[in-house]
C-alpha cells in the first residue's frame, strides 16, 4: 500500500496532531505509585496541587480517558481522585515506583487496611 492509501483508510475523525490529547504525555500503569500535579485556581492565584499514591485504574478511550489514584488519608481513611487524562489541567503525571499487578482493576486494595492497602509488588 501507498502512503496515500494509508491515510485514505484513516477514519476522518482522527485527528493525529491534536494537541490536546497526546497519547505519549504520561507513561504510567495500574499498580504504579505516583505523584499527579494539578493545576487550581482560587481566586485570582493559582497554584499546584500534588497528590500521590497508587493508580487503581485506567478507563476509557480517546478524549475521555480517565485514571482513578488512592491514597490512604489520615485515620486511615482512603481517598481517591478521577483524574482525566488529557486534562490541561493537570500538570505532570511523576511516577514515583512501578508496579507489577496482575490485573488491570485494583479494586481490591479498597478492602484492605494499614500497609496492605497501599502494597504493590514492585516491577523491580
Amino acid at each position: 500500500m501507498s502512503e496515500k492509501q494509508i491515510e485514505q483508510s484513516k477514519p476522518a475523525n482522527v485527528q493525529e496532531n491534536n494537541p490536546t490529547m497526546n497519547n505519549e504525555r504520561f507513561q504510567f500503569n495500574t499498580g504504579d505509585t505516583v505523584i499527579v500535579s494539578t493545576r487550581i485556581t482560587e481566586d485570582n492565584r493559582t497554584r499546584i496541587q500534588k497528590f500521590e499514591g497508587i493508580v487503581i485504574s485506567k478507563q476509557g478511550a480517546g478524549i475521555s480517558k480517565t485514571f482513578t489514584v488512592r491514597r490512604i488519608g489520615v485515620n486511615e481513611i482512603g481517598i481517591e481522585r478521577i483524574f482525566p487524562l488529557h486534562s490541561p489541567l493537570v500538570e505532570q503525571v511523576e511516577v514515583k515506583r512501578h508496579g507489577k499487578v496482575r490485573r488491570a482493576k485494583l479494586y481490591y486494595l479498597r478492602d484492605r487496611r494499614g500497609k496492605h492497602a497501599t502494597y504493590v509488588r514492585s516491577a523491580d
